[in-house]
């Protein structure tokens, strides 16, 4: 399981990329999308972050488009990937899980990114969040 042992994470430096020119894009609303990948060994490697529509348009939370997330699903399954979780930015709060980020955390096995844009510098955590229980992963840029 990531964030225990020796497993680590790798996510692109153009896909973080991404995800942060999303979040200050959509400031002050919240931004979503999907994190994909595919597993080497015990590692995880994010190649690809998926951007998706918050239809919430809200700074506190976020609610993705059921019909983005299906057709997105579908070109990450064409692309040989696997949906390994999702992220949110945070536009003024820390980079963690808030309580609703935690009772909305349905899947123990999925992975949850969250990128706060409360400081200067944006702060970028993986997460992984079983029944409310909530322990950061261990997470490199390549």
């Amino acid at each position: 399981m990531p964030g225990t042992g020796d497993y680590m994470i790798y996510i692109e430096k153009k896909e973080y990329e991404k995800i942060v020119e999303q979040a200050k894009k959509e400031f002050p609303n919240e931004c979503c999308g999907f994190l994909a990948g595919n597993k080497d060994g015990e590692d995880l490697y994010i190649k690809t972050v998926y951007p998706l529509t918050n239809i919430d348009a809200s700074s506190e939370h976020f609610s993705m488009d059921p019909k983005e997330q299906f057709k997105t699903v579908k070109i990450i399954r064409e692309n040989k990937m696997e949906l390994v979780g999702n992220y949110h930015s945070h536009p003024y709060t820390p980079s963690r899980p808030s309580e609703e980020d935690k009772r909305l955390a349905f899947d123990p096995k999925a992975i949850y990114g969250i990128l706060s844009l409360e400081k200067e510098e944006p702060v970028f955590n993986l997460f992984k969040v079983d029944k409310g229980n909530v322990e950061k992963l261990k997470y490199e840029i390549i």
